[in-house]
């Protein structure tokens, strides 16, 4: 194999870490959804692990599409995966938008309120309390709560890995196989591991934090928080 397949393959490894780390979008969803609805922390890799495996592998069918179908086929490809990158942002800002709507409805209906209580002996006390807290075993997820690793995995499959495909016809003028395998392959694991890194250092983060008094609007934030992260990448920032 030449020097030059062994040079591609570490940009690839090297890109596929640095483009998640200033990619918000890669690993802010799974933080907030993981924090605010409760999820195990191998629920939360597993999650993350599966949505990323599809957003890499939608954009490897398209490299591998542009590479063999030549240059007119690359520049549809790229036209496509520009418009699925605007798809993707809009999905995304849409799921945090709905989120953050049901979090406040939660966070309203949560509402702590006092209750008066007489007693036999003629005596009285009050007492604060919330219906979450007492029937979370109920209530603590809405009916549909399993939509929502499906949602994000729709979005990441949208999502284009932009920087794949120019490494990928840069490998295929070098006229090897086994080096596009090789690239693709340094660019997926440190794509998916830098996700998996992110998530899981932050969740175990956000265990260690005093954050009781803000499980009220936890879904709220998450929702805002998602939304927001969306509107940075559409704007471009």
């Amino acid at each position: 194999m030449s020097p030059e397949i062994w040079t591609l393959i570490g940009l690839a490894a090297f890109l596929g870490f640095f483009h998640t780390l200033i990619g918000p979008d890669h690993y802010v969803p799974f933080i907030m959804m993981a924090a605010a609805r409760g999820w195990s922390r191998t629920k939360t890799a597993l999650i993350t692990l599966i949505c990323g495996i599809g957003h890499v592998a939608s954009s490897v069918i398209l490299g591998f599409l542009g590479v063999a179908f030549g240059i007119i086929a690359r520049e549809k490809v790229d036209a496509l995966d520009s418009a699925r990158g605007d798809l993707a942002a809009w999905a995304l800002m849409t799921f945090g938008l709905v989120y953050l709507i049901w979090g406040i409805r939660q966070a309203y209906k949560n509402k702590p309120h006092t209750h008066r209580h007489i007693h036999t002996d003629g005596s009285t006390h009050e007492h604060e309390h919330t219906h979450h807290e007492e029937h979370t075993h109920v209530h603590a997820e809405p009916k549909k709560a399993g939509i929502t690793p499906w949602a994000l995995f729709v979005i990441f499959v949208l999502g284009p890995c932009e920087i794949l495909i120019p490494i990928l016809i840069i490998t295929e003028m070098q006229s090897s196989l086994s080096g596009l395998v090789l690239v693709t392959t340094a660019f997926a694991l440190a794509t998916i591991g830098t996700m998996l890194a992110m998530v899981l250092i932050a969740t175990y983060g956000f265990r260690l934090l005093p954050l009781k008094r803000m499980e009220r609007y936890s879904h709220a934030i998450a929702g805002a928080m998602i939304c927001l992260c969306a509107l940075a990448i559409h704007l471009g920032l």
